[in-house]
């Protein structure tokens, strides 16, 4: 082969093309110049640690015993933890106001906030377990706990999200999607990490439910596949740039049955106890107990009332 086989694929025209891409015409780096990135392969790993912690005999090693399982939380916690901090300092440079925060500083604010965060672990498994429990009251096909708990995709999802929405409201929110993205991937589920989500969430077969950022859900809440949660409109600067973080997603009261298909937009509110029917398309509050079905909402449209239908 000649030495300079690789001279026919035009490469340092391609590298000087990259560079002016990269550099000049379509730049993609952060304002500051940041080049050390969290990482993707460490919060898989994060999260593998977290949930062997919280549920050792469903997720860690297969042989722990009464007498070693503290141990081995103790061990994987110390061990996750010390790479989170490290995913954490990382994740802090990307929030504006620690632009000029020494790496000393940044250093130790990332071990308070990942022991805030593992202070909260009890209190997220404890959520985790009513959401498990939600999920065999309401699946009749569900066996038993072990079979929730490794084979459930809305348990996977929730499992993330209950994480995720810890280290969001701790101040970290690139290392909250980037375990938020993780369930995504694996699951079709997509629940952004600031959504506020009530104890007892079941997510009924779950690929395409997708959940907004200021969606807020209660208590005993039964969503079932591809139901959104989503925003209707977005408001904008003058310039066009669209506004962060204003309410526009839906209030979703207690004991709320949301069936497969159906798409509430806008800061609406679904009052407790009531029944959202599939694929209704809904962009209005409803008061509690009410039952909504796609030919109800045709009848409302038109102003008229028949419950014979």
């Amino acid at each position: 082969m000649p030495k300079n086989a690789s001279s026919d694929w035009g490469l340092e025209q391609i590298v000087a093309d990259l560079r002016a891409s990269r550099e000049e015409l379509h730049r993609t780096r952060h304002p500051l110049g940041i080049r050390e990135l969290p990482s993707g392969d460490a919060m898989i790993s994060i999260v593998a640690g977290l949930r062997a912690a919280m549920f050792p005999t469903h997720y860690g090693e297969p042989d722990l015993t009464d007498e070693s399982v503290d141990y081995y939380v103790g061990h994987t916690l110390e061990t996750t933890l010390k790479l989170l901090a490290e995913q954490i300092r990382r994740a802090l440079r990307f929030v504006p106001e620690n632009a000029g925060v020494a790496d000393d500083a940044l250093r130790s604010r990332a071990r308070d906030v990942a022991r805030a965060f593992a202070a909260q672990l009890p209190g997220i498994r404890a959520l985790l377990v009513s959401d498990i429990q939600a999920a065999f009251t309401g699946d009749p096909a569900a066996q038993n706990i072990t079979e929730i708990l490794l084979c459930y995709p809305g348990i996977l999802a929730m499992t993330h999200h209950r994480l995720a929405h810890a280290l969001h409201r701790l101040g970290v929110p690139l290392l909250a999607r980037f375990i938020n993205e993780i369930a995504h991937s694996a699951t079709g589920i997509d629940i952004h990490p600031g959504a506020q989500i009530g104890p007892s969430f079941f997510i009924d077969h779950g690929t395409g439910v997708v959940i907004g950022e200021t969606a807020i859900i209660g208590e005993r809440v039964r969503v079932y596949q591809a139901v959104t949660l989503g925003a209707k409109s977005f408001a904008a600067d003058l310039d066009g740039t669209l506004v962060k973080g204003n309410a526009r997603h839906p209030i979703v009261e207690d004991d709320v049955v949301i069936y497969a298909g159906a798409t509430i937009l806008g800061r609406v509110t679904i009052g407790r106890g009531s029944v959202i029917g599939g694929n209704v398309w809904l962009t209005h509050s409803v008061p509690p107990g009410s039952s909504v079905r796609q030919g109800k909402i045709r009848e409302l449209e038109r102003g008229e009332e028949n419950p014979g239908k």
